[in-house]
């Protein structure tokens, strides 16, 4: 695949605290005791797309990211991290590494996606159609959407279901409507001249947009260029792409030109001849076509450009690394369901013991369960669905589910945790009880205490 690629870093993200800091940055946030970052490079590389663009907001994260990446794909590919701006958003991540791209289409890729849907349909369906943007849609999560989710925990309240709302034609093979992030109880706003073209929308609140996307970079730099407002490729740039493909000023390659003739439009003798030509090669015209083929006494030049998507078929998986809750959900997928994606191999037991932990007397640790290198626990324990970080230390009678323990952490005897994300160096001291909390880097959890839905953090 002939295809430039730039994956978003991003930087250290609020929706992420405590668990991300200068320290660990987003890309760098373990996953089953890998960097969320190295699925997608790794994704990359089994397409074949070996040259890189990694951009990091934020100088410091990314010097991190960078000598991380060096260090485990040394021999394996070759990657440019670029440092941008903390908070320029997507669109001007791109703009900001502009000046990079050269080649006729580019894929972005979120570095925060977890997905084993195939890369090459992607870029295929872009293609074959000549699309300005073709844009990866996948099954939207079963624990619903991550906008919705709370980090904390203790605003129980229910929020409305906030959703990418989006419109495809009969084919479903384009993007004619695009809400992200939408209210489904709101009314729905569609554009005049879309529903004529296409006949009819089909509205999906089920589908996700996976955030990785198929650009032609010289219709996608001139946008960023003439819309400096742009701040976010998926808020901003794709409803723009999509808005616009009926009345597009963007290049017009190939298709019949309408020329002036004193004030009249008429079709030039040769135009004539292509247009009929493409009718008849054509068994099925798409929507673009039938309109630019539609009437020319239309004041406007009926130019048009096509935006398509790439629907995931059900049994792949997809996952966005982009709240709390998602980071729950992907770190269980991927020791359970998704295992192939992990990229170990498991025991017998459907478990994943490092050689070098070591297990206390009666301690059982489950099925989907992982366990890493030099941890070791203590008599009497028991850890069921939760993924435990290197050189930890845990003692008697503890019991680990449903949560994911970083590296370097301290559990004393008696403890229970469950639901929890407890971060890298952290202290739990004997009895002490967490159940879905975030517990930051470094915190102590003092001997005894019981933190139900809290975030525990260092000032």
């Amino acid at each position: 695949m002939d295809f430039q690629v730039v994956v978003l870093g991003g930087g250290v993200s609020k929706k992420l605290l405590p668990l991300v800091s200068q320290e660990l940055p987003n890309a760098l946030l373990p996953v089953a005791n890998r960097p969320v970052i190295s699925y997608v490079l790794e994704y990359l590389e089994l397409s074949n797309l070996k040259d890189l663009i990694v951009v990091v907001e934020g100088e410091e994260a990314a010097l991190r990211v960078g000598a991380w990446i060096s260090g485990a794909y040394a021999d394996r590919l070759h990657v440019e991290v670029a440092a941008v701006p903390e908070d320029v958003g997507t669109a001007g991540a791109i703009r900001a590494i502009s000046h990079h791209l050269t080649a006729k289409d580019i894929l972005v890729v979120s570095g925060d996606l977890v997905t084993d849907v195939p890369l090459g349909a992607v870029a295929a369906t872009h293609r074959r159609h000549d699309a300005v943007v073709t844009a990866m849609l996948c099954s939207a999560p079963v624990s619903g959407p991550s906008e919705s989710v709370s980090s904390g925990g203790k605003d129980k309240t229910k929020k409305p279901g906030r959703y990418d709302l989006i419109g495809l034609d009969p084919t479903k093979q384009f993007l004619v409507h695009i809400a992200t992030g939408a209210e489904v109880e709101k009314d729905l706003r569609i554009q005049k001249s879309i529903l004529p073209a296409v006949g009819q929308i089909e509205i999906r609140a089920d589908l996700m947009d996976a955030h990785l996307y198929a650009f032609k970079r010289s219709v996608l730099q001139e946008v960023l260029d003439q819309k400096s407002a742009f701040h976010s490729l998926k808020h901003d740039v794709l409803p723009y792409l999509v808005r616009s493909q009926l009345k597009s000023e963007v290049l017009f390659n190939g298709m019949p030109q309408v020329e002036e003739n004193g004030t009249e439009k008429v079709i030039s003798q040769s135009n004539q001849q292509m247009l009929s030509q493409i009718l008849t090669n054509a068994s099925e015209p798409t929507f673009h076509l039938r309109h630019v083929l539609g009437s020319y006494s239309s004041t406007s030049d009926r130019k048009t450009h096509k935006c398509c998507v790439y629907i995931a078929g059900s049994s792949k998986y997809c996952a966005r690394l982009n709240s709390i809750q998602a980071y729950n959900d992907i770190n269980r997928d991927v020791i359970g369901e998704a295992s192939h994606l992990s990229g170990y191999s498991f025991s017998a037991q459907n478990n994943i013991i490092h050689p070098s932990a070591e297990l206390g007397a009666k301690t059982t640790v489950g099925p989907h369960c992982m366990l890493g290198e030099g941890s070791q626990m203590g008599d009497k324990c028991s850890v069921k669905r939760s993924v435990i970080g290197r050189h930890c230390r845990i003692g008697a009678n503890v019991k680990v589910v449903n949560s994911v323990v970083m590296n370097h952490v301290s559990i004393g005897d008696c403890c229970s945790i469950q639901g929890s994300v407890i971060c890298s160096n952290v202290q739990l001291q004997e009895r002490a009880v967490v159940k879905d909390c975030q517990v930051g880097a470094g915190y102590v959890v003092t001997a005894g205490s019981e933190c139900k839905g809290e975030v525990l953090a260092k000032k």
